[in-house]
């Protein structure tokens, strides 16, 4: 008898997204942090796009990046979340292969937007710090529109082979995915065929993305750092310092899970599927939520703006 989960077809017309393999039974359970996170990354994202809207002070570069990144964190969150949850409380497994391909797409192509946002956001503290005089006429509105459009079209050209490479494998074994969601790596082993090709290309994104991204970031803030020890007085250091704690909190909650997730789907043979998949899930979720309340919190002009919306008692 053959088994019942294994066809011969080429282009199957939908996937099956398992959820999170080995915790069926605790998917209920699983979909609370999951749901708190995304309701979190919606208000708290709306809200930051609301403020620099609302508030002219805030009309400058950075809060333009972070409006970028703010959008960048809805769209990502979005791709995910509402099928994960329909896989978690309504057993809503089938998805169709376009459409898979699609979320594919959308995942790394935001992804990619993301950390180029964050080089973006680390450019304007460093001109801020190092070249404060300059920095209202070195990031105009229009270097600004221009750096932007760069971070899309690099996540656009970039990350297109990816669904085109995964719509010429056939797919001969089965159409079940042991995911959440269509993530790259996830589709690339249902193919029946050789797909080096794929993660040679998937190597070289990696490294072209993520590793140019993290050094330029680290170039960035090696001057920065210099800049500020060389200020007089340690409080006007610390003053300096404090300007750019949001956005290295920002890039520590975005680059270490990913680096943890990408390390254990390369490296960690015997670690759980399950706890792959809860890691592939952490990558692209806790920073839409960490974000919005990261930045609300450490920038004063952000927090103060946001205060003034609830008037206090007795006013």
């Amino acid at each position: 008898m053959s088994d019942p989960n294994t066809t011969n077809f080429t282009n199957p017309s939908t996937f099956i997204l398992l959820g999170v393999p080995g915790l069926e039974a605790a998917h209920v359970w699983i979909s609370i942090p999951f749901c708190t996170m995304y309701i979190i990354a919606i208000l708290g994202n709306f809200t930051i796009l609301f403020i620099v809207k609302i508030e002219p002070s805030l009309h400058g570069p950075m809060y333009y990046f972070l409006c970028m990144l703010a959008v960048t964190d809805l769209v990502l969150s979005t791709s995910i979340l509402p099928k994960t949850l329909s896989i978690f409380w309504f057993n809503s497994r089938e998805i169709d292969f376009s459409a898979c391909l699609t979320q594919m797409y959308f995942i790394h192509w935001f992804l990619a937007m993301e950390s180029g946002i964050l080089v973006a956001l680390a450019l304007d503290r460093y001109v801020a710090i190092c070249d404060p005089l300059r920095h209202s006429t070195i990031l105009t509105n229009a270097v600004v529109a221009k750096i932007g459009l760069a971070v899309v079209l690099r996540g656009i050209t970039l990350m297109l082979p990816f669904p085109f490479l995964a719509r010429l494998w056939p797919y001969c074994r089965t159409n079940i995915i042991p995911h959440t969601h269509c993530e790259h790596i996830a589709v690339a082993k249902l193919a029946c065929t050789d797909i080096r090709v794929s993660n040679y290309y998937g190597l070289f994104v990696v490294i072209s993305v993520t590793g140019l991204d993290v050094l330029f970031i680290t170039m960035s803030y090696t001057q920065i750092v210099r800049a500020i020890f060389s200020l007089p007085t340690k409080d006007t250091r610390l003053k300096t310092l404090g300007t750019c704690s949001s956005h290295l909190c920002v890039i520590l909650a975005f680059y270490i899970p990913g680096l943890f997730s990408f390390l254990t789907q390369r490296f960690g043979h015997n670690v759980p599927l399950h706890f792959h998949v809860l890691m592939a899930n952490m990558y692209p979720l806790v920073p839409p939520m960490l974000n919005p309340i990261i930045y609300g919190v450490r920038t004063r002009e952000i927090r103060d703006r946001l205060l003034r919306l609830f008037p206090h008692k007795g006013t």
